[in-house]
């Protein structure tokens, strides 16, 4: 029990200072302070290549396209191993008999075995375009990934005696980097005789631009092409008009090919379907070849 003195006190001392006068200051008038502005965020500028390399980079479903393309290979090489006149290469580029010579798959390697597209996110980021330097450059990091499906068919072909032919558009002076990356990713490559590059002389043929059609014979020299790979139509059979209408043509010619001797990987961010529809010409501004797209949209039917 506290004692009632100190009570008595402290209620004293209360009265005392509830009678005391309290001076009061009225505030100062308050400064108005303008509200920061939030910072606008900067303008993106366009990219043509943005939902494509998007695509290819998050998209499960480039995985799973990638996935069943390869798959659906595998399915099929037993069944080309077991026929003897199963040929892979169109007859205009077949200059010697197949029977009895090696079995090989032929495969492209951009976009097809190596997945470029952190290259091209650079080109997007930077508002770039490809240009051979840049190229050069991403090529010697040796930093693609495989793409989806490759590795385990590859290997599979490798294991039943199937060498695999790498015919590529990358320049001969890449193959070391090349051969590197290939074998840093767990793709079987025999030796370097594997990699045909861009610049590969075939005697008596003289290749048009960066066409395949002479490295394929030269393939086809050695080794009996059970199957072709690759994402652009000219990885299969030569394009001698690269227009809409012939390109068109040219599938229709060798539609029932594809899913198997033929198998086409998906690759939405660059290939020769792109300049056909505005005649091919890329000294036109940016703007003019955007338009020649845009005039190639079918609306409706």
């Amino acid at each position: 029990m506290r004692p009632v003195l100190a009570v008595s006190l402290l209620a004293a001392a209360l009265s005392l200072a509830a009678c005391k006068p309290t001076s009061f200051t009225a505030p100062a008038a308050q400064a108005t302070v303008a509200k920061p502005q939030a910072a606008k965020p900067a303008a993106v500028p366009a990219n043509d290549n943005l939902n494509a390399v998007l695509w290819v980079q998050r998209a499960a479903e480039y995985d799973a396209v990638s996935q069943t393309v390869y798959r659906a290979a595998a399915d099929e090489l037993d069944k080309a191993l077991k026929e003897a006149n199963w040929d892979a290469l169109v007859p205009t580029e077949r200059g010697n008999a197949a029977t009895g010579l090696p079995p090989a798959v032929v495969m492209d390697v951009d976009e097809t075995v190596l997945d470029n597209s952190p290259y091209q996110a650079r080109l997007v980021h930077e508002g770039g375009s490809y240009d051979e330097a840049t190229w050069d450059l991403w090529v010697a990091e040796k930093k693609a990934k495989p793409v989806p499906g490759v590795v385990d068919f590859a290997k599979a072909a490798a294991a039943k005696g199937v060498t695999i032919l790498y015919i590529s558009n990358r320049a001969v002076h890449l193959k070391d980097a090349t051969i590197a990356n290939l074998k840093a990713v767990g793709m079987p490559v025999k030796d370097d005789s594997v990699f045909l590059g861009l610049g590969t002389f075939v005697e008596g043929c003289e290749q048009d631009g960066s066409e395949k059609n002479c490295r394929r014979k030269l393939a086809g020299q050695k080794y009996r092409v059970l199957m072709q790979f690759g994402d652009q139509l000219g990885d299969f059979v030569q394009i001698v008009a690269n227009t809409p209408k012939d390109r068109d043509a040219l599938y229709d010619e060798y539609a029932d090919w594809f899913g198997e001797r033929w198998f086409m990987l998906p690759n939405p961010t660059y290939g020769s379907w792109e300049p056909a529809v505005f005649n091919n010409a890329w000294d036109q501004p940016a703007e003019a070849r955007r338009q020649g797209k845009l005039d190639s949209l079918e609306l409706a039917k």
